[in-house]
């Protein structure tokens, strides 16, 4: 069984930012601590992340900024089209990955399902620590004046000492 990392964007004050770990698992061995799961897209105006296989996350990467291509950076027309055709494609619905897209005014969970959830407090997270680094984002973007980027970070640390297949080699992205 596949196992593998830990996204957080947080956006604060017209910034977004995407914070993600570099470990991937396979079983019970750690394969790799650098992966980069983090990415700008549509000319730098756009990150996302993706938890789950690498090469189905890379795939449903370049499929969404294909979309925000098509659709002329409208990133919330784009989320929506992927998750259509990510559901109804036969190739794309065996994808195992979770995506997280956004700018500096819509931030978005993307699955294999057709969700497009835009959550209602400026938190995401995904994969095996997200549900660690959701909390502290939440905490920490409730009771601190951090910055999206280091709100991200350090509750991408905070996951860490708690999640087995979450660790502290961190790149984080911010617009």
């Amino acid at each position: 069984m596949m196992r593998s990392t830990t996204i957080c964007a947080v956006r604060r004050d017209g910034h977004l930012a995407i914070a993600g770990d570099g470990q991937v698992t396979f079983d019970k061995t750690v394969m790799k601590h650098k992966a980069r799961k983090v990415r700008r897209i549509g000319d730098g105006k756009v990150l996302a992340g993706f938890a789950g296989s690498a090469a189905d996350g890379i795939t449903l990467l370049d499929k969404f900024e294909s979309k925000l291509s098509e659709f002329r950076g409208n990133l919330t027309r784009a989320a929506v089209e992927l998750a259509k055709e990510w559901r109804t494609d036969r190739y794309l619905r065996r994808l195992e990955a979770l995506l997280i897209v956004g700018d500096s005014e819509h931030l978005f969970v993307l699955s294999g399902t057709g969700d497009v959830v835009e959550p209602d407090d400026n938190v995401a997270a995904i994969g095996s620590g997200g549900p660690y680094a959701q909390a502290a984002a939440q905490a920490l973007l409730r009771h601190t004046g951090m910055t999206a980027a280091d709100i991200a970070r350090e509750a991408l640390m905070i996951a860490a000492k708690i999640c087995i297949y979450t660790n502290e080699d961190i790149v984080t992205e911010a617009i």
